[in-house]
């Protein structure tokens, strides 16, 4: 594997990158690591493009499966790569570990306590070259680092998270960022499938599809990560989204300076605060209009799977 830096030794870490199509970031993100961890998965979905090529190239273990969303094909990888790091560490194809953050994992990591079982991280997004520093976006602080066997992730359609148990976390300072390199038209694709995603997530919650343990939730994540999902679940999901989503955009471009960050910024806050989230709430009401007529949690499915394109499935609780 090709070193960051000349001094940087591995860190007794595993990483875990899922790909499609990412001949435009993998070499980047994948450089990041490459001098600090021990070893590198890549899951991939059958890419087309030179993503198996490049990852091979850094040494990476390179494993194919079909994808259906984020959160199943992570936990995929947890229960069918042969981890032998003690940490675990999940990275977006798109995002980068800076040298400063790889320095301090790598130093900090062999003296935690066994009481540790996650390490939060402060991402900073990257929008058109500029780092979005105001708005809510800056630190979006993150557990991207636990320990094996203490964590696995969330079973959500969108945001899902990583959560642990068994300890406590300690959140790290280095640089760690998401800087996705494709154009507008690529941002606003990615997040009209994201609405979708997040519309099924929202009908997940109301019609209880998947089975899921909130404390663990609760409990695992950082505070800030459990503070916005309470707001969002229990409190934005149910106003209209014709009054929430200027809210919220409102809020972000005033009340937390996101006019600072300039003209891109602007189109970064509109669109992903709210142009996004006016969209998932149309999608929402789009499919509820749709199921109205269905009682039956199977048939909901079913016609919620012809809808969306995504495969949805009613979870039966464990007796």
């Amino acid at each position: 594997m090709k070193a960051a830096t000349e001094q940087q030794q591995h860190a007794d870490l595993s990483a875990i990158i899922l790909t499609f199509n990412e001949e435009l970031h993998i070499e980047r993100a994948l450089s990041s690591i490459s001098g600090l961890a021990n070893e590198i998965f890549v899951i991939d979905s059958f890419s087309t493009d030179k993503t198996i090529e490049i990852a091979q190239k850094y040494g990476a273990i390179v494993l194919q499966n079909k994808f259906i969303n984020q959160a199943q094909q992570f936990q995929w990888a947890l229960d069918n790569t042969k981890i032998s790091g003690s940490w675990i560490l999940r990275l977006d194809a798109d995002e980068i570990i800076e040298p400063d953050l790889a320095s301090e994992i790598t130093q900090k990591l062999p003296s935690l306590t066994p009481d540790i079982v996650g390490i939060n991280l402060k991402r900073k997004h990257i929008f058109m070259d500029r780092w979005v520093k105001h708005g809510g976006r800056y630190p979006l602080v993150m557990l991207r680092i636990w320990r094996k066997g203490y964590g696995r992730i969330e079973n959500r359609w969108m945001d899902e998270h990583i959560v642990i148990w068994g300890g406590r976390t300690v959140t790290f300072n280095g640089g760690f960022s998401d800087h996705n390199l494709n154009d507008l038209t690529f941002f606003t694709d990615k997040h009209n499938k994201y609405a979708t995603r997040e519309a099924i997530e929202i009908l997940n919650q109301r019609l209880n599809f998947t089975v899921r343990d909130r404390s663990v939730t609760i409990k695992s994540t950082s505070l800030q990560t459990a503070v916005k999902f309470f707001i969002k679940e229990h409190i934005y999901n149910r106003i209209p989204f014709t009054v929430s989503a200027p809210l919220y955009f409102l809020w972000r471009y005033i009340f937390q300076l996101g006019f600072l960050d300039g003209r891109s910024g602007l189109i970064y806050h509109f669109l992903q605060g709210y142009w996004y989230r006016f969209l998932v709430g149309s999608k929402l009401m789009e499919l509820e209009r749709s199921i109205s007529h269905l009682s039956d949690k199977d048939k909901i499915a079913e016609e919620l799977t012809r809808l969306t394109g995504h495969v949805i499935t009613v979870e039966k609780p464990l007796k």
